[in-house]
């Protein structure tokens, strides 16, 4: 067990450090200069332009500035945003709670919806089941932008019945009244694929041999599922489930931009418009490294859910 943590981990340190590199490179290929926005299209001398250059060393040589980014990064610092005029840290603090707290709604609506239509659809054969499949399949195909329109369109607009998008709010129960329409535009996708996956992982263990011994026993239903059925479904289900709630995080920059949630998502969208280097970077690496956590603590969970996996097996990866 000490050895594989070890390795797991040397392993996860292993793709931060590549992926940061590569989320650092890839921010200043893209075209367009930051010097430009600093000035505010405001002409500028070539003396107040190589200023700025050298206070953001933007003239270094890129593995040096590489080199004094990650040295930051491992104290915490993760530079000064051009755009706000404050540290990143104390920016994404101010912003996470509002993404968390979201994406803990969405996980929350993922996982009911997701297992419950899985399971209803693969006990429920006939016009349920073609019900819950066609209903999935256009939640899956749906982009989120798409399905947040709608979902203001008619459950605010026309139905009144939730706010619109912005707003003010005060208490948890407010907060979350605000973003009952951003968490299922956000869930959506999810538990339509959630679902499928349970549903297919439902109908391979009720096709299996000692299902049939249980049921030719005379073993009730009930506990046919219960025990043999539903104990075994929730392997994949925790893997599957695992990866989308990293996806979510990955997923709240369409939600809170269409829905004006001061959020994470909202702030690299803006952040990229911005040409904000390093907001676009923090944000990218706390998404990758929120992801690989994520499929770590996954990967520990799948043996204590499943027994028949272990950790040295391929089944946990």
């Amino acid at each position: 067990m000490t050895r594989y943590l070890i390795g797991r981990l040397l392993g996860l340190a292993t793709v931060l450090l590549v992926t940061s590199a590569l989320v650092f490179g890839a921010v200043y290929l893209a075209p367009g200069d930051p010097v430009s926005f600093l000035l505010h299209g405001r002409p500028a001398t070539p003396e107040a332009v190589a200023s700025l250059r050298a206070q953001y060393h933007l003239d270094d040589p890129l593995p040096m500035r590489y080199v004094r980014w990650l040295g930051g990064v491992l104290h915490g610092d993760f530079g000064r945003s051009a755009q706000f005029h404050q540290d990143v840290a104390s920016l994404i603090g101010s912003r996470l709670p509002g993404t968390a707290l979201l994406v803990g709604y969405a996980a929350v609506l993922v996982a009911v919806l997701g297992v419950a239509g899985g399971i209803l659809a693969a006990l429920r054969p006939g016009p349920l089941d073609r019900a819950i499949l066609i209903g999935t399949g256009v939640a899956t195909a749906t982009p989120s932008f798409v399905t947040a329109i709608a979902l203001v369109s008619f459950f605010s607009v026309q139905l009144g019945w939730f706010p619109g998008p912005g707003g003010t709010t005060s208490g948890l129960g407010d907060r979350l009244y605000h973003l009952t329409l951003p968490a299922f535009a956000l869930a959506l996708t999810f538990a339509g694929l959630l679902a499928r996956v349970t549903r297919s992982a439902m109908l391979d263990e009720l096709g299996r041999e000692h299902v049939e011994v249980a049921r030719a026993r005379g073993v009730a239903e009930r506990s046919v599922v219960r025990r043999h059925v539903l104990r075994n479904v929730l392997g994949p289900v925790v893997t599957v489930g695992g990866t989308m709630l990293a996806g979510l995080l990955i997923s709240t920059s369409i939600v809170e931009t269409a829905f004006d949630v001061p959020g994470l998502g909202s702030l690299l969208v803006q952040s990229v418009t911005a040409k904000d280097f390093a907001v676009v970077q923090a944000i990218t690496l706390l998404s990758v490294a929120v992801f690989v956590l994520v499929n770590f603590v996954v990967d520990l969970l799948a043996p204590l859910v499943d027994p028949r996996l272990s950790l040295h097996g391929e089944g946990s990866s």
